[in-house]
């Protein structure tokens, strides 16, 4: 008798949470059924034909397991249920992380990625492979695959020196007789091989008219992000100069009404862990260095413009894990954030993760949203959701 009453108040307090759901998530699920390997950093994007292809990476660990490959999932037009997961991407004998799937301004399809060197993220190459036969169900027929080969020059060295020196000074974490983190950084950026290599993606680019794309970079290796822009539609790449702060890592970039480009950042830096901010007036060839806002973060951003004009953040707008995920919604452009739904709430105690978002917006004004899913360490998947962002309000 006890057991069941148990039972019925487990069952109670599930349905109570269903009910309890934000009326704009329309829908949640995960992609594949939970399993023991490690999945993480989806992206996602809506194809001309309207079916959805969501991307990840998985194997049995990070960059220092090499079974680590990217894998897909399709969502046909009117259907409910992902296809069984298949292969997109697999470099031999070297982990395949951090996916990135988008339409460039000609409609043909990129996915861009990291294949992990010496299973050092700082020893990352970006690979990149595109098609322009990818409506037929399973992976896209790959027409040309490439590495993106990127090499910032002096004027990379320059700007990070010049930035931390017009940054609030910090000793924070750093001993009397231990080198400054910034000399250490400044020092770092005049060897040229260290700045060609490590570039890791992690979150969908932006695309401006005339076809420039602006795809956004981290590197573990300097705490730090950069852009790598490309003028002819994503055929040819140039890096921008750095994007210079204590710890700002996987840029979500946007464009303000005014045509500046805006970056929100993860936190890698020093605590109280913030989401990080920088500006653009040139495109996103250069970038002011980066400073903190007010809303809290431990692992993720995702930002973009809605149709009606009003921006979308989500993130983990927490300090200690990543139990929690939200929706942010802002209609003047990020100076205030009026409106927050949460995707994932949990208990931290339990553990688990909800993390690495990708979101995008289809013409019928719905965002469409993939993430990590670990409620445990053995049970991960990846989570899809809908959201109409007009009962946000």
């Amino acid at each position: 008798m006890k057991k069941t009453l148990t039972l019925l108040l487990l069952l109670s307090i599930s349905s109570w949470q269903a009910i309890a759901q934000h009326p704009a998530i329309l829908h949640t699920g995960i992609i594949f059924p939970v399993q023991p390997q490690h999945v993480h950093g989806s992206s996602i994007v809506s194809l001309p034909n309207g079916d959805f292809l969501a991307v990840w990476f998985q194997g049995s660990g990070e960059r220092t397991a090499d079974d680590v490959k990217i894998m897909g999932a399709r969502l046909r037009k009117g259907e409910k249920t992902w296809s069984e997961p298949f292969l997109m991407a697999d470099t031999p004998n070297l982990p395949d992380c951090n996916p990135v799937v988008f339409l460039n301004q000609e409609n043909k399809l990129f996915l861009v990625w990291i294949a992990v060197q010496a299973n050092q993220w700082e020893q990352s190459i970006l690979r990149v492979r595109t098609s322009t036969d990818y409506n037929k169900p399973g992976a896209p027929v790959w027409n040309w695959q490439d590495n993106i080969l990127l090499k910032p020059g002096d004027d990379f060295a320059k700007e990070v020196a010049s930035r931390f020196k017009n940054m609030p000074e910090t000793h924070a974490g750093w001993a009397g007789y231990a080198p400054k983190y910034d000399d250490m950084i400044i020092k770092a950026a005049t060897d040229a091989t260290k700045r060609s290599i490590g570039w890791m993606t992690r979150i969908k680019p932006l695309l401006l008219p005339g076809g420039r794309i602006v795809l956004p970079l981290y590197s573990d290796g300097y705490n730090m992000s950069m852009m790598a822009i490309s003028d002819d539609n994503g055929t040819t790449w140039h890096p921008g100069l750095p994007l210079v702060g204590r710890g700002p890592i996987q840029p979500a970039v946007v464009q303000k009404k005014n045509g500046n480009l805006v970056a929100y950042m993860r936190d890698s830096g020093d605590g109280p862990t913030r989401v990080h901010i920088s500006e653009s007036t040139d495109k996103g060839e250069s970038w002011s260095a980066s400073v903190k806002t007010d809303i809290p973060n431990t692992a993720s951003v995702e930002l973009l413009v809605l149709n009606d004009g009003r921006w979308a953040f989500l993130g983990n707008d927490i300090y200690d894990g990543r139990y929690k995920l939200s929706l942010y919604l802002s209609d003047d452009e990020g100076k205030t954030w009026k409106w927050k739904i949460k995707m994932e709430d949990h208990d931290p105690k339990n553990g688990g993760g909800y993390s690495y978002p990708s979101m995008i917006q289809t013409k019928d004004g719905l965002l469409h949203l993939t993430y990590s899913y670990h409620p445990e360490s053995k049970q991960k998947s990846i989570k899809y959701a809908v959201v109409d962002p007009q009962k946000i309000k």
